[in-house]
Parts: structure tokens; C-alpha cells; sequence
């Protein structure tokens, strides 16, 4: 019932930037913590940056610096700025709200070329 739909992945030149959204629709009462998620072939998914409904955030070690995550909670929506990008960024990214069923996002695919 709820849905969370990533937007904004696609191709761009190493070095380059990128804004995804996420937005969060349906049956919902609340959202506390939201995130980005990121999956490359043959790996497990990784924590790439997390906001709290108080805007605290956190940031894996690689994308510290490079990534910028915020959200607007009147549009149940949370962004991630990608800047500075690298080849080894290339991965699905996924929306992660673990407050709500699912609490997974499609993904969308994000490549960077060297």
C-alpha cells in the first residue's frame, strides 16, 4: 500500500553530479529516519547516508564530503545530492524508510563513466 519511488538515476561523466528523491505515498502515519541505499552487481546492499526526522545525518565513509542527503517532510520526500561522482559509484540506489511497509524503495540506477 505504501510506495516508495526513487527518481533521478541515470548515466553522468566521473566527476559530475546528481540529485536523487525519494517519495513516500499511500497509507502512512509517520516517518522517523530515512536513507539511500546503494547495490552493485554481486554485492551486498550497502548504508550510503541516513537523516533523521530532526535532520541529523550520517554518511558512509566513501560518500562523506561528496553526497549531501535531505529531506521535506511535508512531502514525505528525502533527496540525495550526489557531487564529485566516481566509477565506483555506479549502483542501484535504493530509498530506505524503515518505518514503513515496505520500507524499500524500486531502486534506480545510477552509472558513472570514467
Amino acid at each position: 500500500q505504501v510506495q516508495l519511488v526513487e527518481s533521478g538515476g541515470g548515466l553522468v561523466q566521473a566527476g559530475g553530479s546528481l540529485s536523487l528523491s525519494c517519495a513516500a505515498s499511500g497509507s502512512i502515519f509517520s516517518i522517523n529516519a530515512m536513507g539511500w541505499y546503494l547495490q552493485a552487481p554481486g554485492k551486498q546492499r550497502e548504508l550510503v547516508a541516513t537523516i533523521s526526522s530532526g535532520g541529523l545525518t550520517r554518511y558512509a565513509d566513501s560518500v562523506k564530503g561528496r553526497f549531501t542527503i535531505s529531506r521535506d517532510n511535508a512531502k514525505n520526500t528525502v533527496f540525495l545530492e550526489m557531487n564529485s561522482l566516481k566509477p565506483e559509484d555506479t549502483a542501484v540506489y535504493y530509498c530506505w524508510a524503515p518505518s514503513l511497509r515496505p520500507y524499500w524503495g524500486q531502486g534506480t540506477q545510477v552509472t558513472v563513466s570514467s
